[in-house]
Order: structure tokens, then sequence, then C-alpha cells
């Protein structure tokens, strides 16, 4: 009982302070605006809400923070892209793109991971930081940096809601979002390889002992955050800005959104990345705050883990 009014409060404690914010950012601007910005923030939220899954759910399997994830979202959208500019059937292309990621994602989590399961997590980290850097590194060699423009046929088919018009493609990434949280949080409850996958984070040898494949169980969460990945990344690139660099830095935000659901709630994590998305877009019609739009995912991560930490003391290790 006392969970459930826990919840309640905070949830409409979270509902008044995020009425504010829109009230406060929108203050002065024609409600049509206010809600053009707000469902542009909303998808781009959710492609932040689906990067932040796609790394909860790999950390909670293998303890990695996968800050590679951008730049394999970033391969695949130029993949992607340059089998068009070849004139390869559309859809095949983004299989192809897709595909790319969910290999490298493997071959990171079969060759090198394992290597390090051991060490502590800021060392699995920066592992993945280097090979984020390789992977930007490569796609810059194939593809200079130049204006391109990747779209999807969902682009041309408008729907109108409560008076504006929203793209099919927007939709589909805010139902996307929706849709992955809901199975990914049945699989890992109610499936025997998702139980494996909460064994393992909780304790890797003790796991083993028990006669669980780990290499396999990891090799599963690998391809799930590499499919993620691809995925998040073809949209990012219709959505955003078909850019290498632009795409690999989408991590950041995502890891704020991770952080909000303290790498673990994926319900808490896809209402992460909704806000700071949707702070982001309507920042932007503020002159004086726009300047500072990517401190955003910083402020919420931070503010999400002030609250979620109320009340708990801090003990130090002389202190257990």
């Amino acid at each position: 009982m006392i969970l459930n009014r826990s919840i309640v409060f905070s949830a409409m404690l979270y509902l008044i302070a995020i009425t504010a914010v829109v009230a406060v950012l929108g203050y002065g601007k024609p409600l049509k605006v206010i809600g053009l910005f707000a469902v542009s923030g909303l998808a781009t939220g959710a492609l932040y809400a689906l990067g932040g899954i796609g790394l909860v759910v790999l950390y909670r399997a293998t303890g990695v923070l996968n800050i590679a994830y951008g730049a394999m979202g970033a391969a695949a959208a130029m993949f992607a892209w340059q089998l068009g500019q070849w004139g390869i059937f559309a859809p095949l292309t983004w299989v192809c793109g897709i595909a790319l990621a969910l290999v490298l994602s493997l071959a990171y989590g079969r060759g090198i991971a394992p290597r390090l399961a051991f060490q502590p997590p800021v060392v699995k980290a920066v592992a993945t930081l280097g090979a984020a850097l390789i992977i930007l590194g490569g796609v810059n060699f194939f593809w200079v940096d130049d204006v391109r423009k990747f779209s999807l046929p969902t682009d041309t088919i408008g729907i109108q809601i409560l008076g504006l018009r929203v793209t099919a493609t927007r939709l589909i990434v805010l139902l996307t979002a929706i849709a992955v949280v809901i199975v990914i949080q049945s699989y890992l409850k109610r499936s025997v390889r998702g139980l494996q996958m909460r064994s393992i984070a909780n304790d890797r040898a003790l796991s083993a002992l028990l006669g669980i494949p780990i290499l396999r169980v990891e090799t599963l969460a690998w391809g799930i955050s590499g499919l993620l990945a691809g995925f998040t990344g073809l949209l990012f690139g219709d959505l955003i800005r078909l850019e290498p660099t632009v795409i690999t830095f989408m991590v950041i935000p995502a890891i704020a959104a991770a952080i909000c659901g303290r790498l673990e709630n994926l319900w808490l994590v896809l209402i992460g990345g909704l806000s700071i998305g949707l702070i982001e877009s309507l920042m932007t019609l503020s002159p004086l705050l726009k300047t500072i739009r990517p401190v955003t995912p910083f402020v919420i991560a931070v503010l999400a883990m002030l609250w979620m930490q109320r009340g708990m003391r801090l003990i130090f290790d002389e202190e257990k």
C-alpha cells in the first residue's frame, strides 16, 4: 500500500512538473506551435527511449554500458543510405542496415566482451568507447562529411490528431518504443532466457555454476541491443539528421534516459526519454534557453536520480 501511494505521488508530481515546464517554455506562443514542437519532441524522445532500452537490456544481462551503441546505429543508417543510392529495393536496404548493426554488436559481444567479463564496469564502458571511435572512424572513412537525406515512405503519410498533422513515422517511433517496452519486460519476466539474463546480471559466477549458458544468453542480449541500435539509427537519420557524428552521440541522451530508469526499469526509461525529447524541443521556443538545449539530458537525469535517492543516507566503505 505504501509502495502504491509512493508511485501515485511520484506520478502526480511528475505530471505537475512536466505541465509547468511546458507552460513556462510555451508561454506566449500559439497552442498549435506548442503542439507541433511537442509532437516533434516526443518522437525524438521515443528514439532516446529506444536507445536507453537497448542499453538497459544489455546492461542487465552483461553489466556492460555500451557507449558504442550510437556508432552502431550510425553505421546502420549510412549503410542503408548507400545501398539506397545504388538503387537497391528500399525495404532490403533497411534490413541490411539493421543487420550491419547486429553484426557489429555480436562481433563485440562475442569477440571482446567475454575477455573483459570480470573487469570493473568502468573498464567495460571505456572499452566500448574505444569500439565507438573505431566504428565512427570507419564510417567517416567511407562516407565523408556531406549533406545527405535519408527518408522513409511513411514520412509522406500524415494523420490529423487534435488538429495537428503528425507523420506516420513519428507515430511508428512512439508506438514502437511502447511496444518494445511491453514485449521485453514480458520476455524478461516470463521466459527462461529472460530469467537467465536477470540471474547473470545478479551474479555471473554463480549463474555459471548453476549451468546457465553464459555466452549464449549474453549473445542474445548483444543481439537484441544490436537490432535496437540499427532500428534507432535508421529512424534517427530520417527524423533528425543523417550525419554519422550526430547519430553516434545519440548515445548521450540515451544514457540519460537509461539513468532515469536506474538502468533497470524500462518504463521509467521510456518516460525519461520522452521527457528529455519533449523539453529539448520546447526549449527551442525560448531565445534564451535554446542555446543550452544539449544540457537537458544531464539535468533531467540528475533530477531523476536525486528524486529516486530521496530519504536515503549515503554509506561509505568505513561505515559498512
